[in-house]
């Protein structure tokens, strides 16, 4: 029986992919306040702001590539039952080939609605920006499937249920802040 691996990971893990984080100096809250771009009162009082800055960020993503760290996670498949669970909301760690990703703070190239939180839509890498008048099945605006500051995280009781039942974990590019 293969031992149960899990690993958390952040914004360090996708940096060497070209990601842009939001905490380092020159990061993406230096540029932007969270409080316009990443919480629920930000997309209610610019919702064309909000979409832009996830647009950007989702063209970013399709110009990037899994890196070495994601890679090698994906292959210790063969040897460990690995889950991630990432603060990432890229897909790079799918990408690479991990089989079991939990994305704690929600996924770029997926749109919910802002009534669902809980239903979500991909997002076509032909066709990735969101914007206003972009509206799912009921005729709601869509936004960003991310969980912005002020929202509860949905998956965080699986990934506390994982990390509990494993045999090791490990913690790859957070400060945990």
């Amino acid at each position: 029986m293969k031992k149960k691996l899990v690993v958390l990971t952040g914004a360090g893990m996708s940096a060497e992919s070209g990601i842009s984080t939001f905490r380092d100096s020159d990061g993406l809250w230096e540029k932007y306040r969270v409080e316009d771009v990443a919480t629920p009162e930000g997309f209610a009082a610019d919702p064309e702001l909000v979409l832009n800055f996830y647009n950007q960020r989702r063209r970013e993503l399709l110009n990037t590539k899994p890196n070495a760290g994601h890679i090698g996670l994906a292959e210790l498949e063969k040897e460990f039952d690995v889950q991630i669970i990432t603060q990432n909301i890229d897909n790079l760690h799918e990408r690479a080939g991990s089989s079991h990703v939990i994305h704690l703070h929600g996924e770029l190239m997926k749109a919910c609605s802002v009534r669902d939180l809980n239903t979500t839509y991909d997002i076509s890498p032909e066709n990735p920006d969101l914007h206003i008048g972009d509206k799912d099945p009921h005729g709601v605006q869509l936004r960003p499937f991310i969980v912005w500051f002020g929202e509860a995280v949905p998956m965080i009781d699986p990934a506390i249920r994982l990390v509990e039942d494993c045999d090791i974990f490990v913690v790859i590019g957070t400060s945990l802040n």
